[in-house]
């Protein structure tokens, strides 16, 4: 049996926050310099849908904005975000590269499944040189129908993969393991609800718990086979 395990990036692997309200303060500027703005910047809205793809982010946020400006606004927020990881301004969260070097070591194949465009996943993997470690990196970007439970359901079936976990923070990333017959494995950390990790296999409050309970959940799987 293969042994394998989906992480989401953003409030999983990566520290989004560190970065989120810069990013987005110098987005809104902008919107507000360019007069299609008034009013403050709706970072705790943007919070409460983290983890959405960016297109529902700015319907979310930009609910009387025509398709153009929406399309201006998910550029420069993207070019801010990537400004600001290469400034060194983001942060994995801790033992990120401890797991996977522990993961790596029990034979596992470690994949990225994120709502994240490609770039800005590129710029976090090649700015922490986690291809060390990770198999691929897949975006929702792959996938027109912005589904997660889709894009995790192209990774099985690309490296034919019938047994693993997926490991996020939010109910996409639950439902794309349900959806495919993994197990939910639910990260309590900045953005995760409790509602919504009220519905995972499993809840951490450190990564390094992942080290224990993975052994366990592979021996489980392969004694059910």
């Amino acid at each position: 049996m293969k042994k394998s395990i989906i992480f989401d990036m953003d409030g999983t692997l990566f520290q989004t926050d560190k970065i989120l309200e810069c990013s987005l303060e110098d987005t809104f500027e902008r919107l507000r310099s360019m007069g299609v703005w008034v009013g403050e910047t709706p970072i705790d809205q943007y919070r409460q849908i983290m983890g959405a793809p960016l297109p529902k982010v700015w319907e979310t946020l930009l609910p009387e904005h025509d398709q153009h400006v929406r399309a201006q606004t998910d550029g420069f927020f993207l070019e801010r975000l990537i400004s600001n990881i290469e400034a060194g301004k983001g942060e994995l969260y801790p033992h990120v590269e401890e797991v996977f070097r522990g993961l790596r070591a029990q034979q596992y194949s470690i994949f990225i499944a994120s709502n994240g465009l490609e770039k800005y996943l590129k710029t976090i993997v090649d700015h922490y040189d986690l291809t060390r470690w990770i198999t691929e990196v897949f975006s929702i970007e792959r996938i027109p129908s912005l589904n997660k439970s889709d894009l995790v359901g192209s990774i099985l079936r690309k490296y034919e993969i019938d047994q693993g976990a997926v490991v996020g923070d939010r109910l996409s990333d639950i439902r794309a393991a349900k959806d495919n017959g993994l197990t939910a494995i639910g990260c309590s950390f900045d953005f995760a609800q409790e509602d919504e990790l009220a519905q995972a296999d499993i809840v951490i409050n450190d990564l390094r718990e992942l080290l224990t309970v993975l052994p366990k959940l592979y021996k489980l799987q392969k004694n059910t086979r």
